[in-house]
C-alpha cells in the first residue's frame, strides 16, 4: 500500500507561484511513476503531469507546458509541482497519484494510489 499527501495549496493572485508537495509512504517510492492530476468545480477530473520513476520522462498538458514543473526527490519520497504564472483557470482541486509501474502514464486509469487533494484558488 502506498499513502500520498499533498500540501502547499493555497489562494493565490494571478501571475503568481506555487509549490505542490506530495509525500508518499512506503518504501517503494523511487520504483513508481508518479503524477499529478486536477479537478476544477464542475469538471471532470484531468492530467496535469507525470514523471517517471528517475525523474528523466516528464510530460506535461498542454493548460500548463512552460508554467508548471514537475520533479521528485525519491531520498524524501516526495514529488513536487512547481506552479508559475498562475491563471484564474489553474483554480482546483490538485491530486497526486501514483501508478505500481515505473513508467509514466497520462491515464487516470493507470494509476493506483491517490492522494486526498489539495486546493490551489486563483484570483483574478
Amino acid at each position: 500500500q502506498v499513502q500520498l499527501v499533498e500540501s502547499g495549496g493555497g489562494l493565490v493572485q494571478a501571475g503568481g507561484s506555487l509549490r505542490l508537495s506530495c509525500a508518499a509512504s512506503g518504501r517503494t517510492f523511487s520504483s513508481k511513476a508518479m503524477g499529478w492530476f486536477r479537478q476544477a468545480p464542475g469538471k471532470e477530473r484531468e492530467f496535469v503531469s507525470s514523471v517517471d520513476w528517475s525523474g528523466s520522462v516528464i510530460y506535461y498538458a498542454d493548460s500548463v507546458k512552460g508554467r508548471f514543473t514537475i520533479s521528485r526527490d525519491n531520498a524524501k519520497n516526495t514529488v513536487y509541482l512547481r506552479m508559475n504564472s498562475l491563471k484564474p483557470e489553474d483554480t482546483a482541486v490538485y491530486y497526486c497519484a501514483a501508478r505500481t509501474y515505473s513508467t509514466t502514464s497520462q491515464a487516470q486509469r493507470d494509476y493506483a494510489y491517490w492522494g486526498q487533494g489539495t486546493q490551489v484558488t486563483v484570483s483574478s
